[in-house]
């Protein structure tokens, strides 16, 4: 809902970040798969399935986010990943936390954006169950 509203270079670059924080904790499941690829029908946008951990430049992407709107709505999307899976490991906080301080939003607005992604989250896997029956 949200995404839609970034750039289109916002996009792709959004892509990458949410590649990234799936894998940092080394743990990239299926519950992060399937909200990467809503992430990307909701951006219209094709996934990247050749995503290289290696390669990535965590500095380099986050100079493509330039609106305070654009980088508020990577911070609240970016948390719904995180709580997709029911676990917000180390690695995941400090790169969140990496990303927030380098937007230059307050850890106030962090703690907002972390409540606000479990809520989602916990929302999106209600309406998956009801949606499959189960």
């Amino acid at each position: 809902m949200l995404l839609m509203k970034l750039e289109a270079r916002e996009k792709f670059s959004f892509l990458q970040l949410a590649h990234y924080l799936a894998r940092i904790d080394n743990d990239y499941g299926e519950k992060e798969r399937e909200i990467i690829l809503e992430y990307c029908a909701e951006m219209g946008i094709e996934n990247d399935e050749d995503f290289d951990i290696e390669e990535f430049s965590l500095e380099g992407t986050l100079k493509d986010f330039k609106s305070d709107k654009s980088k508020k709505i990577v911070i609240l999307e970016l948390m719904i990943l995180i709580h997709a899976d029911d676990k917000f490991d180390l690695k995941e906080r400090e790169l969140i936390s990496k990303i927030n301080d380098s937007f230059k939003l307050s850890s106030e607005n962090l703690e907002f954006c972390s409540q606000w992604g479990k809520g989602v989250a916990a929302l999106y896997s209600q309406g998956k169950l009801f949606i499959n029956g189960e």
